[in-house]
């Protein structure tokens, strides 16, 4: 098999077809020994029975249905382990991503790069969604002591071993693009015009942008906790300042007014300074418990054209 295309599928049903017609075309101008993994990642479209029909008229695609919804990472993961390709496309299914650029993608492969990104130019979102990216990567920058550009996305191809390196970690909290940049092996990225999205709008919000954005930072770095510690120490340093003033300007002036606000600001700001820094170390206990129970990534309940049926 020379090239495998995994896809999550979330949404966006009426895609598919456009979707399959579009790689094909592409995909036999590279080459007609290939496959297409569409993962439905329990999508509330029921966007399993249209890819149930795709792989019934063409062999070439296998489709894998989640037991319940997993998120796109783990759908990711999935098409990843059942793939067998010699290169591996990863990419979504709203057409964001244009089946054409698989070509411009191979061609940059075949120049000696083991990964090869799609950088995204004219992205077509939200202004708040790129500013919610570019903050996020920023912070992300700071904590993990790399640098990374935010329009990179997704939509790339590896070489195998590069997906084997990547099925090997087994982690809960995992991020494709970062978990690729990790890895190391030679890498570049090339730009690529995207498209707006087929139809409906992304699923992710700014509650589970949050919640992947804080599982993304602790899984990856400790520097939080090594910030709370900081913040602390420069807390009680500052504290022990006031106190010296305090004990001063009675020794001078022989006014020591302690009043209500003061006692009440100062016990508000240390308690909340205390339950911040028990959060910080709370989130890492938590990432700690959900590794130990170690648990499958993923359960697969349905199958087509697929020989075997794993949970991993």
């Amino acid at each position: 098999m020379d090239i495998s295309v995994v896809i999550p599928v979330y949404g966006c049903r009426a895609a598919l077809p456009e979707l399959h017609r579009r790689l094909t075309e592409s995909l036999n101008q590279i080459t007609s020994s290939y496959e297409i993994i569409l993962v439905d990642d329990f999508c509330p479209q029921n966007s399993w029975e249209e890819i149930e029909k795709i792989c019934q008229a063409d062999k070439k695609v296998k489709g894998l249905k989640m037991a319940r919804n997993f998120g796109q990472i783990r759908a990711i993961t999935a098409g990843l382990d059942q793939s067998c390709g010699d290169w591996v496309v990863v990419m979504d299914c709203d057409l964001q991503d244009r089946p054409e650029s698989i070509i411009e993608l191979y061609n940059k492969a075949q120049e000696g790069y083991d990964v090869v990104f799609a950088q995204r130019e004219e992205r077509q979102d939200s202004a708040m969604t790129k500013f919610l990216s570019k903050m996020f990567y920023k912070v992300y920058d700071y904590f993990t002591d790399g640098t990374y550009d935010s329009s990179i996305c997704n939509f790339s191809i590896s070489r195998r071993k590069v997906i084997d390196a990547y099925c090997s970690m087994r982690e809960q909290n995992r991020a494709y693009t970062m978990f690729l940049r990790w890895l190391g092996f030679r890498q570049t990225a090339i730009p690529l015009k995207a498209d707006a999205r087929f139809e409906g709008k992304s699923s992710y919000n700014f509650r589970k942008k949050l919640k992947m954005a804080l599982e993304i930072i602790t899984s990856q770095s400790n520097k939080p906790l090594r910030f709370s510690i900081r913040l602390g120490f420069l807390i009680s340093f500052l504290a022990l300042i006031y106190l010296i003033y305090l004990i001063i300007r009675h020794a001078v002036v022989s006014d020591f007014a302690v009043g209500w606000p003061s006692i009440m600001g100062a016990i508000f700001l240390m308690g909340g300074l205390i339950l911040a820094a028990i959060g910080v170390v709370g989130i890492y206990v938590g990432n700690i418990f959900d590794e130990t129970k170690n648990r499958p990534l993923y359960v697969i309940s349905d199958f087509r054209n697929v020989q075997d049926k794993e949970e991993n």
